[in-house]
């Protein structure tokens, strides 16, 4: 029997056992060859109109995925190698020389690796479409039927796979060279030594990751400990600190809280919780590394997805607050004016809900007095009577009606940000233009807007006895404004009108804004969403590793359980205690991490990130579980194979 006949055989026997790790590179390699295919896709860049954002940001990712899938194939090699060091033993007992050893794992890692390979790209091919559809579903174009598979995206993937697959065959074949026979013999025999409890350190590392989310969540314009270290510096310190933190809290903190967890001795003495405790006690410090790996893995991806997802899910509601009408532009002259309402007439998909055409005025003020981080000297206006306001606050359905007298001003600003914009309200500036100067004082501010952004500057609003009084001698322009049915689906009428306007007009549209948006963030959600699921395998697969190698240890010790009377079913709680615990510290830790972080986020963005992130934390959380009930049940089948 050859070598190449044993590799085979093993692969087979072991299968279970290789199972998860075949499957994870079998996803990690479908998720490359969609990426790698939609970069070279025609019906995407059919409908992307050829941008080459697409297919640059597909060539990133690609890379990135690239690098994590070599690490992560590489890291789980080394588990498997290192947990047959018995079977290697015994090769080597019965005379066959490690050369030969070796040449069999690498003839095992390498079919496996061809295997996973082939599966890959079968699937690949087979899912691309489904995958085309969903990313231009959620980048808001329009299906199209046309479909191919790439040649150039099935040799990308195929050698830069081989040669992971290659590197990682040579690294079984040289590990074997690096243990004599009586350390492989002994393997399962070496047992860790009970770990020394620290408060001191366990303090530390509560103190560490305060500090860390401390830093993270001060204001960065306010805050003197960011200007003092430097706003390039603070983030890498944030970094550092929440990392030694996490790995100190599960090195040091876990197991002084298991340490005294053993003095609370009716619990401690009930059913198996003593075997379980023990059991955590002297392998959570050989595990605090791993875990403090996928704790911030975990954080990084759930941040990254939870962060390119609430972009996506604000999508329509920062379009709106962008443009409030469907359309509006200047009136430059009558004869563009007139077609663009034709145009709008015309429209067989498009009902129009209203027309406006509102006189706005523009004037300069100091604004040097109002604390702006941004601003400070003379800025433009655009100035807009009450009755104008309220009108469009009708039509846009806002429960909103301005009452103002004299000099009184509202301002609206729906980019305003607490502690950069200019404070408004109950200061006064005045306005000025070269024939007249006019103070009003700010009764309040909304954050929001009734004209879109693009044709005007801050808006203020202001009594019509006001508008009146500065209209005659102020640069007055005409806003003709649109709301019509559909908005969100006017790409043609869009074009259109696009095509009619003139530059000066400053024309904008909601579906210009609404539909940028959906391109941008749809294809950063689908990168981020998919590389998320690619790092979730991994994460999880890393953890389902490194347990069965300890439940093949802990075999022996398990069956002298079950000969003094332990029943399987206590076995296996013991058994779902154990793995539950440490799924759920890189898990807990990470969440906490990601929540942070994102509220660091969403406080300098000052918008509310929760309900996008409660999804993406749910939906990660729950396939999380998946792989604990998968290692749950493949630890448990190893300890209760009782012959």
């Amino acid at each position: 029997m050859t070598l190449f006949n044993i590799a085979r055989k093993n692969i087979k026997k072991n299968f279970t056992n290789y199972f998860l790790y075949f499957a994870s590179m079998i996803f990690s390699i479908v998720i490359y060859f969609t990426f790698v295919s939609l970069k070279y896709d025609t019906t995407i860049q059919s409908a992307s109109d050829g941008s080459p954002k697409i297919s640059s940001v597909f060539s990133g990712a690609s890379v990135a995925l690239m690098i994590f899938v070599a690490i992560f194939i590489w890291y789980s090699n080394s588990f498997f190698t290192r947990k047959r060091k018995k079977e290697v033993g015994l090769y080597s007992l019965l005379g066959v020389r490690k050369k030969q050893i070796g040449r069999m794992l690498f003839y095992e890692n390498f079919l496996m690796g061809i295997l996973a390979l082939v599966i890959g790209i079968a699937l690949g091919s087979v899912l691309s479409r489904f995958f085309v559809m969903i990313l231009m579903k959620v980048m808001g174009y329009e299906l199209l039927s046309h479909f191919s598979i790439s040649l150039s995206a099935v040799m990308n993937t195929v050698i830069v796979f081989m040669i992971i697959t290659l590197i990682t065959s040579f690294q079984g074949y040289r590990l074997i060279y690096r243990f004599k026979l009586i350390e492989l013999f002994r393997a399962d025999q070496e047992h860790e030594r009970e770990p020394k409890a620290s408060w001191i350190t366990a303090l530390i590392s509560l103190i560490l990751i305060g500090f860390g989310y401390w830093l993270a969540l001060q204001n960065l314009l306010q805050s003197k400990v960011w200007a003092t270290l430097g706003y390039m510096m603070t983030p890498l310190v944030i970094l550092l600190t929440v990392i030694l933190g996490t790995y100190f809290l599960f090195s040091t903190l876990t197991v002084s809280l298991l340490k005294l967890s053993r003095t609370r001795k009716k619990a401690y003495w009930k059913g198996m919780n003593m075997i379980g405790t023990s059991q955590l006690l002297y392998r959570i410090k050989g595990n605090a590394r791993t875990l403090t790996i996928i704790a911030v893995l975990s954080a990084t991806t759930l941040t990254a997805v939870g962060t390119a997802y609430s972009f996506y899910y604000n999508n329509r509601s920062n379009a709106e607050m962008a443009n409030p009408n469907s359309m509006m532009f200047i009136a430059i002259d009558g004869g563009s004016v007139q077609k663009a309402r034709d145009l709008v007439a015309k429209s067989t998909d498009h009902k129009l809900r209203y027309h406006l055409s509102v006189p706005v005025i523009e004037m300069n003020a100091d604004i040097g007095g109002l604390e702006s981080v941004f601003h400070d000297g003379e800025i433009a206006f655009t100035i807009l009577p009450a009755h104008d306001f309220n009108q469009l606050a009708d039509v846009q359905n806002r429960s909103e009606e301005l009452s103002l007298k004299a000099n009184e001003a509202i301002v609206l600003d729906p980019a305003y940000m607490e502690g950069m914009s200019p404070k408004y309200v109950g200061k006064t500036i005045t306005l000025k233009d070269k024939q007249q100067k006019q103070q009003v004082t700010f009764k309040a501010l909304h954050k929001y807007n009734v004209l879109n952004q693009r044709a005007i500057y801050t808006t203020i609003v202001v009594s019509d006895e006001l508008f009146g009084k500065l209209q005659p001698l102020a640069k007055t322009d005409t806003l003709e404004i649109y709301g019509i049915t559909g908005q969100d689906k006017a790409k043609t009428l869009t074009a259109d009108m696009e095509k009619t306007l003139p530059d000066k007009a400053g024309f904008s549209s909601f579906y210009d804004t609404y539909s940028k948006g959906m391109e941008a963030f749809g294809l950063m959600m689908f990168m981020g969403g998919f590389l998320g699921l690619v790092f979730l395998a991994a994460t999880g697969s890393i953890i389902y590793f490194k347990q069965l190698t300890e439940a093949s240890a802990d075999k022996e010790r398990y069956l002298i359980l079950h000969k003094i009377g332990v029943n399987k079913k206590e076995i296996r709680k013991t058994v779902a205690k154990q793995v539950g615990f440490i799924f759920a510290l890189p898990l807990i830790a990470g969440i906490a991490h990601c929540a942070v972080a994102l509220s660091a986020l969403s406080n300098l963005m000052q918008t509310n990130l929760v309900i996008p992130v409660v999804i993406c934390i749910g939906v990660y959380t729950c396939i999380y579980l998946i792989y604990y009930a998968l290692t749950v049940n493949a630890y448990y089948k190893i300890v209760t194979n009782i012959k």
